[in-house]
């Protein structure tokens, strides 16, 4: 290919992704409000698809987030015909579906063959889930250069290959816990992931750090203040995952809740379906979100 013709055809490609670029009403739609999250290994949330849809459903919760597979399995999407039934469920319940894959980035080609499986995936009624999101946490690559070289073409192929107005999920690090702990991610590339996701899930698991309702609070506060700032946009749909539910006392998720509303986070959830409580859900439930940001969260 001349350099010519390939520049064109980057150009062509870039002005027809732009153009295909999802609604922002449609990923606040699918990103915002109380989530819950299923992943491949919670088998006995997975032995009955139907029931888990239905307790969601009374919990308010408006978006499931299902684990497909991750770089360690065998199978590109792990048990389709549960994936299937869950697609099939939430539907029927009003709910949206969001598929989830965690790559390692040392087999790019797994890594992608698997993420487009996802998104490409139909349940047995022909359904398919309503957006994907990369989960992007793995060091398995050691050198950090090449891990973003990687996760940033992973990201564009994914772009380039998604239906019209299908909205990609960011699941990442929390940016807090990154500056607590240097080595892990240097230079993570917030602004360059904003150029082709349309949402940002940080995992904001200040369970690990605080355990008091101020803690928690300015910890869910300085993530979503640092995903702005690192991605440049201040309006950036953000769904703030609060950490691993069984680890977290009411007075700290009051606080989490608190510094979501304050500013103006559009979505929450708790990791995970079977860890998170009925007490839980009722507060989550009482969440207002998606409001005008305060001051100090800009």
């Amino acid at each position: 290919m001349s350099c010519a013709v390939a520049v064109l055809a980057v150009t062509c490609l870039s002005q027809a992704a732009a153009s295909a670029a999802p609604s922002a009403p449609a990923t606040s739609s699918i990103y915002g409000g109380a989530g819950s999250w299923v992943d491949i290994f919670a088998t006995r949330a997975r032995a009955n698809p139907e029931r888990v849809v239905t307790a969601l459903q009374a919990h308010g919760v408006t978006t499931l987030y299902l684990e497909t597979s991750n770089y360690s399995q065998r199978a590109d999407v792990v048990h389709p015909a549960v994936a299937g039934r869950f697609i099939d469920a939430a539907h029927a319940a009003g709910m949206s579906v969001v598929a989830w894959y965690l790559p390692s980035f040392a087999q790019p080609l797994l890594d992608t063959r698997r993420a487009l499986a996802a998104i490409r995936f139909r349940s047995s009624a022909g359904q398919g889930f309503d957006s994907f999101a990369l989960d992007i946490e793995a060091s398995v690559v050691r050198n950090v250069a090449l891990r973003n070289a990687r996760l940033l073409q992973l990201a564009r192929t994914l772009r380039a290959a998604a239906p019209p107005a299908y909205p990609l999920g960011a699941i990442v690090p929390s940016p807090v816990g990154m500056r607590r702990h240097p080595s892990y991610w240097p230079g993570f590339p917030f602004r360059s992931l904003a150029t082709e996701f349309d949402a940002f899930l940080p995992m904001a698991y200040f369970s690990y750090y605080v355990a008091t309702r101020a803690g928690a609070y300015t910890y869910a506060r300085d993530v979503v203040t640092a995903v702005r700032r690192g991605t440049g946009l201040p309006d950036v749909p953000i769904h703030m995952i609060g950490g691993i539910a069984n680890r977290i006392g009411a007075p700290a998720l009051a606080g989490f809740i608190t510094a979501a509303q304050d500013c103006g986070v559009g979505g929450l959830s708790l990791y995970a379906f079977l860890e998170t409580t009925p007490s839980q859900w009722t507060q989550m439930a009482a969440a207002t979100l998606g409001g005008i940001p305060a001051a100090a969260c800009r």
